[in-house]
């Protein structure tokens, strides 16, 4: 059962490699330059793809996590903070967004962008020091708020989100997108640097005042006086722009149910938009796997239960260790009994620590003590680090968000 899990998860993280899927979505080469803006969790390995296959001039800067780089030839890798932004990620997206400003028609911007994406790629706006950026971000992390509010906020405190990448540049614009948030919007993924911004100052205003974050001075000030809004749908700016989304989590979980249905057990996939408090999703599946197991419905059991999306875990008072995925399990061996079950994040790295996530045995919680203590201090890593069921991968270069994959027998 251990195989099996760990093999659809590969195979949910293989289906989102940029080295075998990206070449395929390369547009036609320019007359002039190409300039590749790249930022994500996968912004190294999207950046070696298109150097394997690109013939024509090429120039650019990749900006990912820290850790997360790949030696490349005439792309430069630059290595920054996340998911708080840092000075590193400043810098190299200033140096970004000046040399965009310089393309010309007969150019290209060839953007790649992924997961991760909002803090690498953090250029503050003039009147937003990055001290309080990220101040808000930290808040932000620890709010509950849901991504798609977080980069709401993003986008109004930034000079080149929210479409204002696309908007610097005479030239045409092409963004590969590798999607990690529920709905696949490029509005959402790394805040939109090349997309057209529905939200506005409002909208930001609104989420800190939901989630109770206590901006800084430059923040409230920006959010409440700044006049220049981000660019709009329908806005001609976006008349030379493509964005393309070419990995999806919905794609990863179809990779992962072949793998299920190869070994015979039926896979059912519940969908790639699963969000909530990662303890709460837990209860519901939980109750779905007591209603298989009692009544034969609506499956029969052996059935894998495939999800994808971007929980939440809302913190108080000191921060844990782990991450959504590890919460989840957490929650669903506590409310369940004897399933095998897998939670990974995609990128490799779930929450604070150096896991994927982790395995849930059926008795995992027999074997670990105190489990309702440690999911109340929010230390699904130390639970499943004493029990020996923490998944280590490293960085995956890639990012389509959660897996979850729950076998009822």
């Amino acid at each position: 059962m251990r195989a099996l899990l760990e093999a659809s998860f590969r195979a949910a993280v293989a289906a989102a490699d940029p080295q075998t899927i990206l070449a395929a979505h390369l547009p036609p080469q320019p007359k002039g330059m190409t300039f590749v803006a790249a930022a994500g969790k996968a912004a190294a390995s999207m950046a070696a793809a298109v150097e394997a296959a690109w013939r024509g001039p090429l120039d650019g800067i990749a900006i990912t996590r820290y850790g997360h780089g790949l030696p490349t030839q005439r792309i430069r890798v630059v290595e920054a903070g996340h998911p708080v932004p840092d000075e590193a990620g400043e810098r190299a997206a200033r140096e970004i967004l000046e040399k965009v400003k310089v393309l010309g028609p007969n150019d290209l911007l060839l953007a790649l962008l992924s997961g991760g994406g909002s803090s690498l790629l953090s250029l503050p706006a003039a009147d937003v020091p990055m001290a309080d950026l990220k101040s808000v971000t930290r808040q932000l992390l620890k709010s509950g708020a849901a991504i798609q509010e977080i980069n709401t906020v993003r986008k109004h405190l930034s000079a080149i989100h929210g479409g204002r990448l696309a908007a610097a540049s005479r030239a045409p614009v092409v963004a590969l997108i590798i999607s990690d948030v529920t709905g696949d919007d490029p509005t959402h993924i790394a805040s939109g640097p090349c997309a057209p911004d529905p939200t506005t100052y409002a909208d930001a205003r609104e989420v800190l005042q939901r989630y109770r974050v206590a901006p800084p001075d430059s923040v409230r000030y920006r959010l409440g006086h700044a006049q220049d809004e981000t660019p709009k749908p329908g806005d001609p700016v976006f008349a030379h722009v493509q964005n393309k989304v070419i990995a999806t989590a919905h794609r990863s979980l179809e990779a992962a149910a072949q793998v299920f249905q190869e070994a015979g057990v039926r896979p059912v996939i519940l969908g790639d938009t699963v969000t909530g408090e990662a303890a709460e999703v837990a209860k519901v599946m939980a109750a779905l796997v007591h209603e298989i197991r009692s009544r034969g419905a609506p499956w029969k059991p052996p059935v894998a239960l495939i999800s994808g999306g971007e929980c939440t875990v809302t913190i108080t008072g000191d921060e844990g260790r782990g991450g959504r995925c590890a919460e989840f399990l957490l929650s669903l061996g506590i409310e369940t009994d004897g399933v095998w079950a897998i939670a990974c994040d995609t990128d490799g790295i779930d929450g604070s620590e150096d896991n994927a996530g982790a395995i849930l045995t059926p008795d995992s919680t027999r074997r670990g003590r105190d489990a309702k203590a440690m999911l109340s201090r929010h230390d699904s890593y130390g639970f499943f680090a004493a029990v020996g069921d923490l998944i280590v991968t490293g960085p995956t270069r890639t990012n389509v968000n959660d897996y979850r994959a729950i076998l009822v027998t």
